[in-house]
């Protein structure tokens, strides 16, 4: 009866006889390269408050790894139920609070796919289609965007900034109330780069500070 090491063994030479090492190279190739184009998609086009450098970086290590596990598995059979095995018990930790940030794993994760899959044109189109959808609507919300207004000011103050507020479209966030003063967060539209509001609501006596800040989604 033939042992389990001589099962590895052939399966260790049926690979290597099936699997050119120029279509390994290749599919590692097209995956880096996939992994790449959305590494610099996430890079330049990333709406988060912070950006991750390594979590970035994730992104081709996944592209890259999903495409060698993937030549592996339809290459070996033996060999696929160990990774199987060996990734069932895998845990992941690290929370992911964007979930934008999980659609680009995954679209790592198609891109290793498919070029492991031997699926090149696919693995290349595919990326290319989904950064250009990205990108579009990119340019599409960034003609209006939301953002937090954070006003601090005082009591006395209070009838005059409602003057000025009603000026503008906003929704009321939060309205913190304090001994001294009170604290109002508010969510507003934004056209470009229009900031002219903030000069008024800045000028009204009784007024100590008023913030902008991009509103992404992660505050509630």
């Amino acid at each position: 009866m033939e042992t389990l090491r001589e099962m590895l063994g052939n399966q260790t030479v049926f690979l290597m006889e099936h699997v050119p090492p120029a279509f390994i190279i290749l599919s590692l190739g097209v995956a880096a390269f996939c992994g790449l184009v959305v590494y610099l998609v996430y890079r330049f086009f990333n709406r988060n408050v912070l950006y991750s450098e390594s979590f970035n970086l994730l992104i081709i290590m996944v592209s890259v790894v999903t495409a060698f596990i993937i030549i592996t598995i339809g290459t070996n059979l033996v060999l696929s139920l160990g990774l199987v095995g060996a990734l069932s018990i895998v845990r992941f930790r690290a929370a992911v609070k964007d979930p934008l940030d999980v659609g680009f794993l995954f679209w790592g994760v198609a891109a290793g796919l498919t070029a492991g899959a031997g699926m090149h044109t696919v693995a290349l189109m595919g990326t290319a289609f989904i950064a250009a959808v990205y990108i579009i609507f990119f340019f599409v919300r960034l003609d209006k965007r939301a953002f937090l207004l954070i006003i601090r000011y005082r009591a006395a103050a209070e009838e005059a900034l409602g003057a000025n507020l009603s000026k503008i479209s906003y929704k009321l966030k939060n309205k913190t109330h304090s001994t001294d003063y009170t604290e109002l967060t508010a969510e507003v539209k934004v056209k470009g780069n229009e900031t002219a509001f903030l000069e008024p609501l800045r000028a009204i006596d009784g007024v100590d500070n008023v913030v902008l800040v991009e509103y992404t989604g992660e505050f509630t």
